[in-house]
């Protein structure tokens, strides 16, 4: 049973015998006016959360200052206080649109912190490398080798069958064009020097960020969810050092020896083409290759490589650490690192390409 009394600028809320919540409380208009309210319990017999809910939507929009409680029972006392700590906020206020200038300084200070965030993680990466020199930065070589063994060997196939096919194209339609010259042999040249220098880096690169990036990410994420890296925080082990330095170290290794790879099936590709299709010698295409082959490509195209692993392994390893704790986040920061890491290496490929031009190479 709930009375209300009106006295001036205040409302006294007596309740007593059941409150179980199954009629609605029957309130005065004025009391959605209010500036002070009493609730005082007598001889109440039970009550349930239910009628805590009832009351409280009815009192939700009262500053928990202007409430005084007195005979009620002790966990309803408690839960009232616990709903009342966080003031009431309109859902017609919370839904009105920022201005533009407020959409345009909130999103600065949203980049300013992800950078802040990203450069602090990159720190972060280059001091497990330091501590890795000495000897004391902590993780297992059983990891280390799984991981290898996961970005290395199990890759040869999509990096042999994709870049087999990018080399098939390019020397199909760099042959369509060279054709109405009369110089479609030039393709061996075209494709050689396009794949190692260039093409093999960024197909491979393109290929382990959606395979092994999206990995990091989604096994640190889920990692994340399951409390674990709050575990190692907990024991006092690095994450960086136990988790993201043995991902970045088996990057760094493999990326050169699958852009090699890449290189060979490119080239194995367009033999395929020019030999089948537009009837060129054999000895004519291996030819040509060795001529158009510098090794000063081949190390640009292997510098590229070893950027995009790093930049593949921190975007993956970063999203997983920063991953949040449902499995919705685990699928956001999945897809994150893959989009990152494929935009961070055409920036970094656009870098490279202008540094190299600088300086002659």
């Amino acid at each position: 049973m709930v009375e209300f009394k009106i006295k001036g600028n205040s409302v006294s809320i007596l309740l007593s015998g059941v409150l179980d919540g199954t009629k609605c409380i029957d309130a005065p208009v004025q009391v959605l006016h209010h500036k002070k309210i009493s609730l005082t319990g007598k001889d109440i017999v039970s009550w349930n959360t239910d009628f805590v809910v009832e009351l409280f939507t009815l009192l939700k929009r009262v500053p928990k200052e202007n409430i005084t409680y007195s005979g009620l029972p002790e966990g309803m006392e408690r839960l009232l206080e616990l709903a009342f700590q966080n003031p009431y906020k309109d859902q017609k206020n919370a839904q009105e649109k920022s201005s533009f200038l407020e959409c345009i300084g909130n999103w600065g200070i949203c980049f300013w912190r992800s950078v802040e965030k990203g450069c602090a993680f990159i720190h972060q990466c280059l001091s497990s490398w330091g501590r890795q020199l000495t000897g004391v930065a902590v993780y297992r070589k059983k990891d280390f080798w799984m991981v290898l063994a996961d970005c290395g060997p199990k890759a040869i196939l999509i990096v042999s069958l994709i870049s087999f096919m990018v080399g098939l194209i390019l020397a199909f339609v760099g042959a369509l064009q060279l054709k109405t010259f009369g110089a479609q042999v030039y393709v061996a040249s075209l494709v050689t020097i396009g794949m190692t220098r260039i093409m093999g880096a960024i197909m491979t690169g393109i290929i382990m960020a959606g395979r092994t990036g999206a990995s990091y990410a989604a096994t640190i994420g889920t990692m994340q969810v399951n409390e674990e890296l709050d575990a190692l925080q907990t024991m006092g082990i690095s994450r960086t050092d136990f988790l993201v330095l043995p991902r970045m170290n088996a990057l760094l290794l493999s990326m050169p020896i699958l852009i090699l790879l890449s290189d060979i099936m490119g080239i194995l590709g367009g033999c395929f083409v020019c030999v089948l299709f537009w009837d060129i010698p054999l000895v004519e295409y291996i030819k040509y290759t060795l001529n158009s082959f510098d090794l000063t490509n081949f190390l640009v195209g292997v510098f590229h490589g070893v950027v995009f692993g790093f930049v593949i392994a921190v975007c993956g390893c970063y999203f997983g650490v920063h991953c949040g704790r449902n499995a919705d986040s685990v699928g956001t920061a999945t897809t994150n690192a893959v989009v990152y890491a494929i935009v961070w290496m055409i920036i970094m490929t656009g870098l490279i390409t202008l540094l190299c031009e600088r300086i002659g190479i």
